[in-house]
């Protein structure tokens, strides 16, 4: 009881931030590497975003490092996720996660990229945008990294990772590396877990003569077993972080399992410029003897820019 009861005072430290957030001053548009903000994974996105309290599979190098710790030791799990971005814009991550018996923990190599089909290139003198001056011209940001995870207890865990961030728009790239860093709780009562992880530690990055930081993002919360029995489980979990060009944020969400086949998920995005409520549907199937594969999709409400559909397939054999 009195962890329940802990756990409760946690979640009512976190939500007095929201409702303050109205008067904090937010350097909107003053950060580079925005596209580190978008979330990895059908399967999260659908609940809300709210994962770094549950982050238990492959999409974990993203919402936390940590979470990787928890993946069956015997087992390597591959994830392909793929999203449509507003303005025409795909965004794509892979991953895959792993163990080496002389080493205690699990590791994980990871690459994610937001890119453009290529664009007619126009001037003021050429403004034509079939023709424009005959040439053409595409942009995109790519981060890749290798992520490491160790349970040093059977209720505590940590991982870190190393991403190599790379900006390129027609002749012009830059580079730079970044840290994030996560650890996941297990409380011991309802199947409750605290998670907690700061995403994009890094140095400013340089764009054509430019200098600006990267979205350093700090992120806590919990998740819960709800309800749970033989052909039953319902997973709750909320999220708190605090972006360093906006004002706080809070994520809920909800994953209903059915017999371990069928998942629906829902969620909402709370104080966010363009993202509210989501949703999504998962299956869980065999595809061989020892192998296991789960195709999930989402779709989240962008307001004014319309929706965002993500797929998501990972395999764990």
């Amino acid at each position: 009881m009195r962890k329940i009861i802990a756990a409760g005072c946690l979640a009512g430290m976190l939500v007095p931030g929201i409702a303050g957030a109205a008067n904090i001053f937010e350097k909107v548009g003053t950060f580079d590497g925005q596209f580190l903000k978008i979330g990895v994974g059908a399967r999260a996105s659908a609940m809300g975003g709210a994962f770094v309290g549950v982050a238990d599979d492959a999409s974990a190098v993203f919402w936390n490092a940590a979470g990787i710790a928890r993946i069956d030791p015997d087992k390597s799990e591959l994830s392909l996720n793929h999203a449509s971005w507003p303005a025409e814009l795909s965004f794509d991550q892979v991953g895959y996660v792993f163990h080496l018996k002389q080493i205690p923990g699990a590791f994980a190599v990871h690459a994610r990229s937001l890119s453009m089909d290529p664009m007619v290139e126009t001037t003021a003198y050429q403004p034509d945008p079939l023709v424009g001056t005959g040439r053409t011209f595409d942009a995109g940001m790519l981060a890749a990294g290798v992520t490491y995870a160790r349970s040093f207890t059977d209720k505590f865990s940590a991982g870190v990772t190393g991403n190599f961030i790379h900006e390129g728009l027609a002749e012009y790239s830059n580079q730079t590396f970044s840290f994030d860093v996560g650890t996941l709780y297990d409380v011991g009562t309802l199947g409750m877990k605290i998670g907690m992880a700061i995403s994009n530690i890094g140095s400013q990055i340089k764009f054509i003569e430019r200098e600006a930081k990267i979205p350093a993002i700090f992120r806590v919360g919990t998740s819960a077993v709800i309800l749970q029995s033989s052909d039953q489980k319902l997973i709750g979990s909320f999220e708190f972080s605090h972006p360093p060009d906006n004002a706080e944020r809070l994520n809920v969400g909800a994953e209903y399992a059915f017999r371990k086949f069928a998942f629906f998920r829902g969620g909402y995005n709370i104080n966010y410029d363009s993202e509210g409520v989501a949703g999504g549907v998962g299956f869980h199937f065999p595809v061989s003897v020892a192998g296991q594969a789960d195709l999930d999709y989402a779709y989240t409400d962008m307001k004014d820019l319309g929706g965002s559909h993500r797929v998501s397939l990972r395999f764990l054999f």
